[in-house]
């Protein structure tokens, strides 16, 4: 295995205030239409569908905050081993104010599009764009942000270094 360059986890105030709201939505969500229903039957099976997703989505997301980022010559993997981009398929960083990135994070866009994933508060990948944070340690994602573009520009150079035309 190859040696970590940077570790990204998630913020535990953050984790329990996400959960929290997620969780909060969820159970009020079932409680208006158990309680207070609308008057139409359709409405109530809908309050109720959104509340059962939004507790499912509290416990994917509680399920995707367990685990941490490692970057490594190789790329970006999660703890579980998961594969996120190799190094070799990143093209470029965005990171700042105006770029569409997560909370606290960075968007990676790759050379080729890779199939859609989402670990909610963690990372999303969609078409040629990796986005990282949400939940992270702002401190850690801009310290991974920095290590990547280290790593970025060192590939940059080697592959156009011998380039005097």
């Amino acid at each position: 295995m190859s040696e970590t360059l940077a570790i990204l986890s998630v913020s535990a105030p953050r984790r329990l205030f996400g959960l929290s709201v997620t969780l909060g939505l969820g159970a009020l969500l079932l409680f208006i239409a158990g309680m207070r229903p609308p008057a139409e039957p359709f409405w109530r099976f809908f309050l109720a569908l959104l509340g059962l997703a939004m507790l499912g989505l509290a416990e994917a997301m509680r399920r995707a905050t367990a685990q941490s980022l490692r970057l490594t010559h190789e790329g970006l993997f999660d703890t579980a081993g998961r594969r996120l981009a190799g190094i070799g398929e990143i093209e470029g960083i965005d990171r700042g104010m105006f770029a569409l990135k997560p909370s606290n994070g960075f968007t990676l866009r790759l050379a080729r599009p890779a199939p859609r994933a989402w670990a909610p508060g963690v990372w999303w990948r969609l078409w040629r764009r990796l986005g990282v944070g949400g939940v992270t340690s702002a401190a850690q994602a801009r310290a991974m942000a920095e290590v990547l573009s280290a790593l970025l520009a060192e590939r940059a150079e080697s592959d156009g270094g011998g380039d005097d035309s």
